[in-house]
């Protein structure tokens, strides 16, 4: 008899042996999948229907072929590692310089998602790489709303200003968004962590954003006005190191480290 907590690993075995056969960008037909898999036809065509409705998989006529959710979490993935690998660095140089939790982050819907984190502190942080916070209680979900167009329909890793202002206005007042915006800089203050306070900037050049980083520290310890000028700083810097690491890839050159 098999045990109940080996049926989940059984079925993404399943799910990853029916994705996999797609690798070459063939469509395939229910037959051929279940040839190849070796998968009964009745389990085939049962997945690739839960398949087919998350977006994974498509279906045109009787050929089945890979969705559009793959392609864009493969997108998604190689921009987060991109960000992350300029970025790291410069968190690390920023952390140096304050002694404060240094954090990356990018906006997932109504809500940010924590790329990297560097540092510890002595008080209980709830952020952790690839976890999530609702973004209109942290700095950083602020620099991201303020600099972003929010549409709650699909998750989003920052876009440019525009149509969605009304939206964001839901979520954080309008005279905070025009400071926000004017000033390149976000603060929160206990919001979402008793005794907590942050300082955030956006990563971008004012019409794209791509994510935002910040300190982070205990409310005695955080100095809002003397930190906008590192935190601004070390955001330009990301962006710079950003830029020009797309540059050398295009031109097929090794990327050099830029410090902040």
């Amino acid at each position: 008899m098999t045990r109940t907590d080996d049926f989940p690993d059984a079925v993404i075995a399943r799910v990853a042996g029916l994705l996999d056969e797609f690798h070459a960008g063939d469509r395939l037909t229910l037959s051929e999948l279940s040839s190849r898999t070796g998968l009964p036809r009745s389990s085939t065509h049962r997945l690739l229907t839960q398949l087919a409705e998350h977006g994974w998989v498509s279906k045109r006529g009787k050929a089945y072929g890979l969705g559009r959710t793959p392609l864009e979490w493969g997108a998604l993935a190689r921009n987060h590692d991109r960000l992350h690998r300029v970025a790291n660095p410069v968190l690390h140089d920023l952390h140096s310089a304050t002694g404060l939790v240094v954090h990356l982050a990018v906006l997932d819907g109504s809500s940010i998602r924590y790329v990297d984190k560097v540092g510890r502190s002595d008080i209980d942080l709830p952020s952790r790489i690839g976890g999530r916070q609702p973004a209109h209680r942290t700095a950083l979900g602020k620099a991201l709303l303020a600099h972003s167009r929010f549409d709650t329909a699909r998750p989003l890793s920052g876009c440019t200003p525009g149509s969605g202002a009304a939206r964001i206005e839901n979520l954080l007042p309008r005279t905070e968004i025009a400071r926000i915006r004017e000033r390149h800089i976000a603060y929160e203050r206990e919001e979402s962590v008793s005794g907590v306070a942050c300082v955030a900037a956006p990563v971008g050049n004012g019409r794209t954003c791509v994510g935002a980083l910040s300190v982070t520290g205990p409310v005695g310890s955080i100095d809002t006005v003397g930190l906008a000028t590192p935190v601004r700083l070390a955001a330009r810097t990301v962006w710079r190191a950003l830029s020009q690491y797309d540059a050398q890839h295009r031109h097929g050159q090794a990327p050099q480290r830029t410090s902040a």
